[in-house]
């Protein structure tokens, strides 16, 4: 699974991208903003794993955002359980399930576009290929960054919910 983008190549995740991610992974802004606290190659190692894994049990997950060969960030799509507002599977979640679009990347590649251009390539692969009905993202109301990434993507707000990782504006991605 490859999608090349103008800069970018969006691939599955690898074990061998634990050194790449240690910078993401070790930042507390950028862990802010995904959940979690900085960490180490441990750290890395359990992201990794994770993006494996959501790729196995759902058919779609995160990639692995590369520019000039080394991993950037990730980018990709996340199954949630819109009765807990969990991460969870299609299997789990039934009818339940919402179909994130998520995106970060390290934070000595914000303000280049890459975020966009790696979530556009991932939004329009998931309408396309995984013929998804919808597909949202989840938006900390204040994550301006992020927010502006929704809007260059065309999505537009629909509700603000509170979750267990508190509350959030659900974008709805245009197909």
């Amino acid at each position: 699974m490859r999608l090349e983008t103008e800069r970018l190549v969006l691939r599955l995740p690898q074990l061998e991208d634990v050194d790449d991610l240690l910078e993401f992974v070790g930042d507390d802004e950028l862990m802010r903003w995904i959940g979690g606290e900085a960490g180490g190659r441990d750290s890395a190692v359990e992201h990794v794993e994770r993006w494996i894994r959501r790729w196995e049990v759902n058919g779609v997950g995160q990639f692995a955002v590369l520019r000039d060969g080394h991993v950037i960030g990730r980018v990709g799509l996340l199954v949630w359980d819109s009765r807990i507002w969990d991460t969870s599977t299609y299997e789990s979640a039934g009818e339940h399930a919402e179909t994130e679009l998520g995106w970060a990347v390290t934070r000595r590649y914000w303000g280049h576009g890459y975020a966009t251009e790696a979530a556009r390539a991932a939004r329009d692969w998931g309408y396309a290929e995984r013929d998804l009905a919808r597909i949202v993202s989840f938006i900390a109301p204040d994550n301006v960054r992020s927010q502006r990434v929704a809007k260059k993507l065309g999505a537009r707000v629909e509700q603000r919910i509170d979750s267990p990782h508190g509350p959030a504006d659900i974008w709805v991605h245009p197909r």
